[in-house]
């Protein structure tokens, strides 16, 4: 392979009699859109069937861990795998006018470099020529724009619960070759925003004078925060998805009791995930005398794996980008004032920004943080400073704050 034009065209070769409908295709594409009057609606319509009605099953004999089974079969079958599935939807959305283009993968960062074609790809999906005038402002995490292939909407119909606008994090920040008629584009797909990636933790809590902590916590989920537990939940059942929820709140406290966990918005794959449960946790204040010393943070641990990392030789990377946010209030025991407050918390580095503040207002203790990770890449150069960034998130993790009990 001399260039990428030559790998290219060895797929669309190996692809060239796969894409052939059927009249059962096309009598099934008519059902689908037969109320979608736009391109955008035509298109979410065919690749939510291909998404979800047919399942992933990876048959690779021979030459079949690169080329595609015929789209008739996996239509038949209702199964296939990567490269299946976006050949069967290639087809569907020919047959309502839709041009798309195989999408070629590798969905380790790194593998796939401009320098040398190479068939290195372990993933396919698909790529949609935008049509002008089209409104695809929600969708730009999954935009790339090329100069000779214009605007395409890129869409991976292997994963049942990444929306179409939206691209997994492996396909983020990475290279992949479309694949059409004459030839191939190596381009660079695009990061989602921070702010597109939120996982908002909020506590409502009563701490009694024995350090007993008990309360309501509400979590929500967006973007590929959500998407990641939400993948978690639908492979558990009954008990098994309380103990997910049970490994959150582990990793930040012990001697725990979670009730009444409730998980709306799975229904959907770009809805809101909410997860609500009553939490109690005897003495996690420390009792001293006269004093409670209680942890305002109460849930949530962010990125000490880095600290441990003596030696790196390679740049730090990230999943994705996000935004997490928590907010606990907590109601003081009768009789108890704040002595001491943890100092507010203003951080920066080259991977993302921090900030906390704790304050007391009518016997209610709040702590509100905000940590965003706004890079998926930072190079080796820049890792002392992001170990510095760590050190001191993880200090304010554990600021205490000191409550008194008044004088009798």
């Amino acid at each position: 392979m001399k260039s990428w034009d030559d790998v290219a065209v060895w797929y669309a070769d190996l692809a060239s009699d796969r894409r052939r409908t059927t009249p059962e295709i096309a009598q099934k594409v008519k059902a689908l859109t037969a109320s979608a009057p736009t391109w955008m609606d035509k298109v979410k319509a065919l690749a939510a069937f291909v998404q979800t009605d047919i399942r992933y099953v990876a048959i690779e004999v021979g030459i079949g861990g690169y080329q595609p089974h015929p789209a008739a079969e996996v239509f038949a079958n209702r199964y296939g795998d990567c490269k299946d599935k976006a050949t069967l939807l290639s087809v569907m959305l020919n047959e309502v006018g839709v041009k798309s283009y195989y999408v070629l993968v590798q969905t380790k960062r790194g593998v796939v470099t401009p320098e040398v074609p190479n068939v290195y790809f372990d993933h396919v999906i698909v790529g949609l020529p935008v049509p002008d005038g089209t409104d695809v402002g929600a969708m730009a995490e999954a935009l790339v724009h090329d100069e000779k292939l214009g605007t395409l909407l890129l869409f991976d119909p292997t994963d049942t619960h990444t929306p179409l606008g939206k691209l997994p994090p492996a396909e983020q920040l990475n290279y992949c070759l479309v694949v059409y008629e004459a030839g191939g584009r190596l381009v660079k797909t695009p990061v989602a925003k921070a702010t597109d990636n939120r996982f908002l933790r909020e506590g409502r809590l009563n701490l009694s004078a024995d350090g007993t902590l008990s309360g309501e916590i509400t979590e929500l989920r967006m973007g590929t925060v959500a998407i990641e537990m939400k993948t978690k939940l639908l492979a558990a059942r009954g008990p098994e998805r309380l103990k997910l929820i049970e490994s959150v709140v582990s990793a930040s406290i012990s001697g725990f009791d979670v009730r009444n966990a409730k998980v709306e918005g799975l229904d959907s794959a770009d809805a809101i995930l909410t997860i609500r449960y009553g939490l109690r946790v005897p003495g996690y204040a420390q009792t001293a005398g006269n004093l409670l010393l209680v942890r305002p943070r109460v849930l949530g641990v962010k990125g000490e794996d880095l600290l441990e990392d003596q030696d790196r030789k390679c740049a730090i990377e990230l999943r994705y980008t996000a935004v997490q946010g928590d907010s606990y209030q907590i109601t003081l025991p009768p009789g108890y004032t704040v002595d001491e407050l943890p100092a507010p918390v203003d951080l920066q580095s080259a991977l993302g920004t921090y900030k906390s503040q704790s304050e007391v207002k009518d016997g209610v203790l709040t702590y509100r943080r905000v940590f965003e990770e706004n890079q998926l890449q930072v190079p080796v150069a820049k890792l002392d400073g992001v170990k510095t960034f760590y050190r001191q998130l993880a200090t304010d993790e554990q600021s205490l704050a000191i409550l008194k009990a008044a004088t009798p």
